[in-house]
């Protein structure tokens, strides 16, 4: 099974310096708004993707040129260099592992279209990772596709045109091992979301009625991909899940119903699964079910003045979600004694 092992990063937009070198299969990002979470799982989903389209089927393409539109995409930059913090005065610097795999690129401000000194072994990386985004897309598939594949426009980034294309196709195998994780997601639901071949349309099915997928709320929009992904056989074994805020539209109970099957694929599938979140109830279950499984479970704080890193089988981390909770709670004790 592939695993990113370790991450270097330094000057990459708002994202403060990175350096850790023990990611498990599931691992947290926090952080206040604008401290580049969403910025971070992007760098890493891009560098993953770049190395699983290298060499794949008849892409006759350099590392270079794939790893550079993937970036250029993600990012939606007229220039490379526009990714690099904008307060930095050296080069934005990236080193990842993959396995036992380096993948390393450096970038200046300068750079316009195309990077330099990149570093990756010559070697065929399987799998099919994906990103799910905060925002539910299923609604918008179309949308998406049009925009890139006939405009050729900046709108829908890369996280969003990739996972477009996947929800598209419709001749995909049976996800075999995950068909008991999609019935624990129906559950969720209430119900299950259907593609019509016939009117190219997706259905919501619940209690026999087959209501149209735009009149249902983001939160079933959005376990509907997550399921999809799976029962559709795309992510496999080799597949790294980066989820953005995951608890975006979910009620705090469908948040940690999720957050089991997460658990699940994550320590009994044995994919790895990076989340990002600012939610209380998101780190509070995920502190239980490391406590539960009594195994590592890192979480990354990312703060205007730095990175913190600590393991949620020791303890809740220290940051400021946390002690925003806790200022709430001593302000409702002052309130209630006087």
């Amino acid at each position: 099974m592939k695993r990113i092992k370790s991450l270097k990063l330094i000057n990459c937009g708002a994202v403060p310096p990175i350096d850790i070198t023990d990611f498990q299969n599931l691992n947290l990002i926090i952080g206040e708004n604008g401290t580049g979470k969403t910025f971070l799982l992007k760098a890493m989903y891009a560098a993953v993707r770049s190395a699983e389209d290298y060499k794949r089927g008849n892409d006759t393409r350099s590392f270079t040129e794939i790893l550079t539109d993937r970036l250029r995409w993600t990012y939606q930059v007229d220039k490379i260099g526009d990714i690099v913090n904008k307060s930095a005065e050296s080069a934005l610097e990236f080193c990842m592992h993959i396995n036992e795999n380096e993948l390393q690129f450096s970038l200046s401000k300068s750079t316009k279209v195309k990077l330099n000194n990149v570093k990756y072994n010559d070697i065929e990386c399987n799998g099919n990772s994906v990103f799910i985004p905060a925002k539910e897309i299923i609604s918008l598939i179309n949308v998406i596709l049009k925009s890139r594949d006939f405009d050729k426009s900046f709108g829908y980034d890369d996280t969003y045109y990739e996972l477009a294309k996947v929800l598209n196709l419709t001749s995909l195998n049976n996800g075999g091992n995950y068909n008991d994780v999609c019935e624990r997601i129906a559950k969720i639901m209430g119900g299950k979301v259907e593609f019509d071949i016939k009117t190219q349309t997706w259905l919501f099915i619940k209690g026999g009625k087959r209501l149209s997928i735009n009149i249902t709320s983001e939160g079933i929009k959005k376990l509907a991909i997550i399921s999809r992904l799976l029962e559709s056989g795309y992510i496999n074994d080799d597949s790294i899940i980066f989820i953005d805020e995951i608890e975006s539209a979910l009620h705090p109970k469908a948040i940690s119903d999720l957050l089991d099957i997460i658990e699940f694929i994550a320590y009994e599938l044995g994919l790895q699964i990076f989340i990002s979140s600012h939610s209380y109830f998101v780190i509070k279950k995920l502190y239980l079910i490391a406590m539960k499984r009594k195994q590592p479970l890192p979480c990354i704080s990312l703060t205007s003045n730095g990175t913190k890193y600590s393991n949620m089988s020791n303890g809740m981390p220290d940051n400021s979600i946390i002690d925003e909770s806790i200022r709430l709670y001593e302000e409702e004790v002052s309130e209630v004694l006087g």
